[in-house]
């Protein structure tokens, strides 16, 4: 990709104002004052010419690019142990190799804060494994049950993300566990970092009656070309891309997303859009306008990739998604330097795709293409083990499958299963904890790490999480089968939002709260109505409506509770979330 020189390009950051006519001067009248011109600070942009750091971030990946950090990992910290890490690499580079230091236990949400770092710090790791798409066969699924079970306690959650996260990882043995990774085809390579990180697929893809288009072949290209590459391993900020013929990879909140779209004259392709993205200042992706065949996806994603690099903000590592670039541009802008500086070609206008009704989460038995069935499974919040990820793949083979798929919503599905097979494939996994029919309360349900290992966490979620599917099963026993829409539930232990928060329909952001008599304690920020497809937008805030942790599952079964005895017939909840008064969702 070629470098943009500050001229090729009509931006005005980075750049010193314009000069002002005087106005004239009537007269007898006194001299204005003249104001003086504002200053802007630089952005820190590489294609205008700002290549000095300017925050320790970017001195860091300036001083070593952070691939190199898997040399040291092998060559000298797996022998001296922990406390022989460099800081430098142990806070910042190990991250491109898909691992953090994980939260020492016994330090409730009062500890978080970056100057507790070094008591904070465990000397274990949080390894997080790359499956881009979430397509994993019967060999890997078996590896990454005997890697879970061999030095990781046992644990093995799926992420939001398609991917498989570790606790407990000891430095002395990642070496060991690449190498049984790579053996059958996987890696930790950029699953953290400033860079492309793991890439979301539909776990459908090449299967599904309803997609418009297979896109695997471009994810596997993308990462084929360009994941480790030294060239877009320095970005300024997390890289996240989403690529289905289906809208089931939550396109709207990537920061690149390719969407199966079938155009009136050249068939099917995908919609690009680009931009989006939560935290603390969420944002939703913006089409471009574009059609897109699908040969040309890994050329057009690098052409993204690379205005970020060249064009992102490296200042304030806040303000540094791409999302902040696309703001102050708009999508007309960025198409236009997309084409003409990075493509050196016009991209074709296109339509654009028809929102989904609901989540397409791919949980329950699915009529294949191929005349084969999809059976999807729910785990409460993603977690697993070892025993379990063994107990699908034998459970799997038995069946005549060779794969199974992660999804966006921390869910697996098994592919490939004859008719005839279904049913004892669907006993086997009941039989660990593993559902195919599950409730709403527990299809519905998504949480982040949370206090039980992350440093970042003010509140604990997965355990909360997964102690309120029987509790809403129970309470609501006579009302369940009158909900005919689903609400999702979406726990998140700080505001970074890994678990989508804004765009649940219930999301329980996490943060210390005043008990009343002047203690912080546990507790969540709510809300309400968030949804993508359809109904897309952020979840409604009400004024200081915050709630205690321990309060979450009597607010839920009041909330729903209200929303059955208020809505219209047909209604969703984000529908009813908007419209309701305050009093209805307190």
């Amino acid at each position: 990709m070629t470098l943009t020189t500050p001229e090729s390009v009509d931006d005005n950051v980075g750049k010193p104002p314009a000069p002002r006519e005087r106005p004239a001067r009537a007269a007898g009248d006194k001299p204005a004052r003249r104001a003086r011109p504002t200053k802007r600070r630089s952005e820190g942009q590489w294609a205008l010419g700002y290549r000095e750091p300017l925050n320790p971030n970017e001195q860091s990946k300036k001083d070593d690019n952070p691939l190199n950090v898997r040399g040291r990992i092998e060559n000298i910290y797996s022998h001296v142990g922990f406390d022989g890490i460099d800081k430098a690499d142990l806070r910042g580079r190990f991250r491109w190799m898909g691992l953090y230091t994980q939260r020492a236990q016994g330090y409730d949400g009062t500890h978080t804060h970056d100057d507790n770092i070094d008591y904070l710090e465990a000397p274990y790791f949080m390894m997080r494994v790359r499956t881009d798409g979430g397509q994993l066969n019967l060999a890997q699924v078996r590896t990454l049950a005997g890697i879970s079970r061999d030095f990781a306690r046992g644990t093995a959650d799926v992420t939001d993300r398609q991917n498989l996260q570790y606790h407990w990882i000891e430095i002395e043995n990642v070496p060991e566990i690449w190498r049984r990774l790579e053996e059958v085809g996987m890696q930790t390579t950029e699953a953290c970092g400033d860079c492309p990180r793991g890439m979301l697929g539909s776990p459908l893809a090449g299967l599904s009656v309803d997609e418009v288009i297979d896109g695997s072949p471009a994810l596997a290209e993308i990462k084929r070309r360009y994941i480790g590459n030294p060239e877009y391993s320095n970005l300024p900020r997390k890289f996240k891309t989403a690529i289905s013929g289906l809208q089931d990879v939550v396109h709207e909140i990537n920061d690149v997303s390719f969407v199966g779209v079938e155009h009136p004259e050249h068939g099917p392709g995908f919609d690009l859009w680009v931009g989006g993205g939560l935290s603390t200042n969420p944002m939703l992706a913006q089409r471009l306008g574009a059609w897109i065949p699908l040969d040309e996806v890994p050329d057009v994603w690098e052409g993204v990739v690379a205005i970020f690099r060249d064009y992102g903000y490296r200042r304030l590592r806040s303000k540094a998604r791409l999302k902040f670039l696309l703001k102050d541009w708009g999508p007309e802008k960025f198409r236009e330097v997309l084409e003409e500086e990075y493509l050196k070609r016009k991209l074709v206008d296109g339509p654009a795709p028809t929102p989904p009704v609901h989540p397409i989460d791919h949980v329950g038995v699915t009529e294949q293409k191929n005349g084969l069935y999809a059976v999807g499974f729910s785990a409460v919040s993603g977690r697993l083990s070892d025993t379990v990820l063994d107990a699908i793949a034998d459970a799997a083979e038995r069946a005549g499958s060779d794969s199974v798929r992660f999804t966006p919503y921390q869910k697996l599905v098994i592919v490939d299963v004859p008719k005839d097979k279904v049913a004892g494939l669907e006993a086997e996994l009941e039989a660990v904890g593993l559902t195919s029919r599950p409730s709403n309360w527990r299809r519905n349900l998504i949480a982040c790490t949370g206090l039980e290992f992350c440093k970042l966490s003010f509140t604990e979620t997965r355990s909360r999480s997964q102690a309120l599917v029987p509790e809403m099963e129970k309470r609501l026993a006579e009302l369940n089968e009158q909900l005919d829409v689903p609400i999702t539930i979406n726990f998140n232990g700080c505001p970074n939002s890994c678990a989508r928060v804004q765009v649940a329909d219930i999301g329980l952001k996490g943060q210390l709260i005043d008990d009343g008599d002047g203690h912080p304690i546990e507790g969540f920020q709510v809300h309400l109505g968030g949804s993508l497809g359809l109904d897309i937008g952020f979840g409604r805030k009400l004024r200081q409506h915050k709630i205690y942790a321990d309060d979450a599952t009597a607010y839920i079964e009041r909330l729903v509770r209200n929303f059955i005895d208020g809505r219209h017939e047909g209604e969703r909840f984000a529908e009813w979330a908007a419209r309701a008064d305050d009093a209805e969702l307190q």
